[in-house]
C-alpha cells in the first residue's frame, strides 16, 4: 500500500514507521520534514504540504497529528493549541480527500477516550453516550466529527479513542517510571480512578488490522480489555521494578501543578474495546503485569 501518515515522529506514529518499513510506501506529511527524515529514515517520503501529495495515489491515510495532550497545562491559550493541532490539519485532509477523484479506501483518524469525559467507574463501550462535557470531550467530539465526513462509498472510516499509550521510550510510562524506580511512586489522590491503557504493540497491530479488514469502520476504543484502578497500576509496575509504591500524591499537589488538566488524571474512565472485540481483534498483552514486563525486563 501506499500509506499518507500524520504524526509520524510521535509515539504510535513512529513505531507504525518501523513497522511498515520495507512493507509499504511511506509519505509522512511534517511541518519540520528535514527533521522528521532524519529522526524516521532515509527510506521515508516526508513532505510539508498536502499540496505534494496525489492522494489519488494513496490508499490509505492514517491521521495522528496533534499537540501532546498532557504536556503543559492548560491554559486558554494551550487549549487553542490543542484544538487547533487537531482540528485544523484534520480539516484539511478531509478536503483533500473529498475532492480526489480516487481517494484512499480508508481513513484512520485519532481520538481519545478523553471523549467521554470523567466517568469515575462506569464501564464504558463505543455505544456509551452519556458525555461528561469537559474540555477533553470537546476537543475530541469536534476532532471525531471533522474526520467522519471523510466517509463516502469510496473512503471508509475509523475512529481510535485511544486511552494511555505504554511504551518504554515515550509517552505516560516513561515519565512515571523514574520515581518509581527510584521508591518514589505511589497511587494518585484515592487511586480508585481507572487507567485504561494499551500495549504499543497492540496499537500497532489493531491499525494494521483495521487496514486489512475492509469491512471495518466507524468508532474503535483502543484499550486492552482490562482496565485497572491507578491502585493496581501502580502496584504493578512497583512490582514489575521490584520496588516499593507507598507514596500518594494528593489532590490538591496535582491540581496546583497541572490545574484543570489534574480532572483527567484524578477520574479517568474504565474503557472496553468492545467493537475490536467483535471484530475479531486479538490482543497480544491483554493483561496489565504482561505487559509491563515485556517493556521493562
Amino acid at each position: 500500500m501506499h500509506i499518507l501518515l500524520t504524526g509520524g515522529s510521535g509515539l504510535i506514529g513512529s513505531h507504525l514507521v518501523k513497522q511498515w518499513q520495507g512493507v509499504h510506501k511511506l509519505t509522512v506529511l511534517s511541518r519540520s520534514p528535514e527533521k522528521t527524515a532524519s529522526q524516521l529514515g532515509s527510506n521515508i517520503i516526508v513532505v510539508s504540504s498536502l499540496s505534494n501529495i496525489n492522494l489519488n495515489q494513496v490508499d490509505a491515510v492514517i491521521n495522528l497529528a496533534g499537540e501532546p495532550i498532557v504536556g503543559k497545562r492548560w491554559s486558554e491559550r494551550q487549549k487553542k493549541v490543542l484544538c487547533d493541532s487537531r482540528w485544523h490539519g484534520t480539516a484539511l485532509l478531509v478536503s483533500a480527500i473529498k475532492a480526489a477523484s480516487t481517494p484512499p479506501k480508508i481513513l484512520i483518524s485519532g481520538s481519545a477516550i478523553g471523549i467521554y469525559g470523567a466517568q469515575d467507574a462506569q464501564l464504558i463501550t463505543e455505544d456509551y453516550t452519556h458525555y461528561h462535557n469537559d474540555f477533553a470531550h470537546q476537543l475530541c467530539q469536534q476532532w471525531e466529527a471533522l474526520a467522519l465526513e471523510a466517509e463516502s462509498p469510496a473512503t471508509r472510516v475509523c475512529i481510535l479513542r485511544t486511552g494511555i499509550v505504554l511504551a518504554k521510550h515515550g509517552g505516560a510510562l516513561k515519565k512515571m517510571l523514574l520515581p518509581f524506580q527510584l521508591g518514589l511512586g505511589g497511587p494518585i489522590s484515592s487511586g480508585e480512578q481507572y487507567m485504561s491503557w494499551i500495549h504499543i504493540n497492540d496499537m500497532v497491530r489493531l491499525i494494521d488490522f483495521m487496514l486489512n479488514h475492509p469491512t471495518l469502520q466507524g468508532i474503535f476504543n483502543a484499550t486492552a480489555p482490562t482496565p485497572v484502578t491507578n491502585v493496581q497500576f501502580s502496584k504493578t509496575l512497583a512490582k514489575v521494578l521490584h520496588r516499593p509504591a507507598l507514596l500518594p500524591m494528593p489532590a490538591f499537589m496535582l491540581q496546583l501543578i497541572f490545574g484543570e488538566m489534574a480532572e483527567l488524571l484524578l477520574t479517568g474512565q474504565r474503557v472496553i474495546p468492545s467493537n475490536l472485540s467483535k471484530a475479531g481483534y486479538e490482543f497480544q498483552f491483554s493483561e496489565l503485569e504482561p505487559a509491563l514486563c515485556a517493556l521493562l525486563r
